[in-house]
């Protein structure tokens, strides 16, 4: 407590220059939670990513089709204990803009399959009663305001069917803040019933759940065995592979968020540390004097240290703050782009710890160069 008024006056005695040092911090402390809640939607969470589930596509491509005939095939396989089916529908509501995820579903299986979508049970049943029923996540159902009983209008331009008509029955919730919870799910055999007879009888991708995650690889295998030169080979893969496959549509988002989080690291510590070491050059004396009357080579390290860290605490704390109150309305932007928006206590404790190192760093030189400054030598400067 003795060096506090001391710390004190250091911090205030360039106000401008303390402002925009710790501006600086709050700005790349802002970027790299930023960057580091994108980089974790796009990445595979544990989790959310269960090692009980493979997933089953066509071996061309997941785009492709996979016969509805299959189901029962898989489902007899050693070891698989549950399965369903997605198929993606692209539709248009309201607007291109207005973008939200949207899949057919096998509602037989869905919830031995995906546990994590927690939905009442009254809205399941309805759901199971309406052939023109549809589900949709929390996130969705506040971005448009819809409730239980509300009638959704979707075109679906693709199928040449016109405007869908859907009940609104349900609304899910996840299990976890990772969950994705913007998908909007109706009905496959609305679906099949009412598209074009080239569509009729086919799935997008299946989900299945298995006994014993270890013997994932032997019932892989045997489902692409089965299906081999057939006219819809298949690619079995874990739900975390799947997920991966995917996100490598988008690019290489993982070389590119590190690429720009060291250039943030390396500008900041730049910055900051030019800051301490004029900070220094221009209480050379000050310091000399510190030395003269008793203060140790030590205290005055850590006196330069304390001052450092502090500037970087203060901004590290400001830019998480701004950036813990941007999710929201980051997320509202992306109009359902990206699900999963968290800024997770990982991310806010590792970006205080980057903000801390890059304040010991860049106070470390002039510290020592303060430390190891002869009282004669600093009492001749001007």
């Amino acid at each position: 407590m003795k060096f506090a008024r001391i710390l004190l006056a250091n911090l205030l005695r360039k106000k401008a220059r303390l402002f925009f040092t710790i501006g600086s911090f709050a700005t790349a402390l802002f970027l790299f939670a930023f960057l580091g809640v994108v980089h974790s939607a796009f990445s595979v969470d544990s989790a959310v990513v269960k090692a009980d589930r493979l997933v089953v596509v066509n071996r061309t491509s997941w785009f492709n089709p996979t016969p509805l005939s299959y189901k029962n095939k898989i489902l007899q396989i050693p070891g698989v204990t549950s399965i369903t089916h997605f198929t993606w529908f692209a539709g248009v509501y309201r607007d291109e803009k207005d973008f939200f995820p949207q899949f057919v579903i096998d509602p037989t299986a869905l919830r031995q399959v995906y546990p994590e979508f927690l939905i009442p049970e009254d809205q399941w049943q309805a759901f199971l009663n309406d052939r023109q029923g549809a589900i949709v996540g929390i996130e969705t159902a506040r971005r448009f305001h819809w409730k239980i009983g509300d009638r959704i209008p979707i075109m679906a331009p693709q199928y040449a069917v016109g405007t869908w008509e859907f009940n609104l029955v349900g609304i899910y919730h996840g299990e976890l803040p990772q969950t994705d919870q913007t998908q909007f799910w109706f009905r496959w055999d609305y679906f099949n019933e009412k598209v074009p007879p080239e569509f009729k009888g086919q799935v997008g991708w299946y989900i299945l759940r298995i006994s014993d995650p270890s013997d994932a690889p032997r019932i892989s295998k045997a489902i692409d065995q089965q299906f081999l030169n057939s006219p819809h080979e298949t690619k079995t893969d874990s739900e975390s592979v799947f997920a991966a496959d995917m996100v490598k549509q988008f690019g290489n988002i993982r070389f590119l968020i590190i690429s720009i989080g060291v250039v943030v690291f390396i500008t900041l510590l730049l910055v900051t540390g030019n800051t301490m070491a004029i900070a220094i050059r221009e209480r050379t004396r000050e310091l000399a004097v510190f030395k003269a009357v008793g203060f140790s080579d030590l205290a005055v390290l850590l006196l330069v240290l304390a001052e450092s860290l502090l500037i970087a605490l203060i901004g590290a704390a400001l830019g998480l703050l701004f950036a813990f109150l941007a999710m929201a309305p980051l997320a509202t932007s992306l109009s359902g782009l990206l699900s999963g928006l968290v800024l997770s206590p990982r991310i806010l404790l590792f970006g205080l710890f980057l903000a801390l190192l890059v304040g010991l760093l860049s106070g470390l030189i002039p510290g020592i160069i303060a430390m190891r400054m002869r009282i004669v030598t600093a009492m001749r400067r001007v």
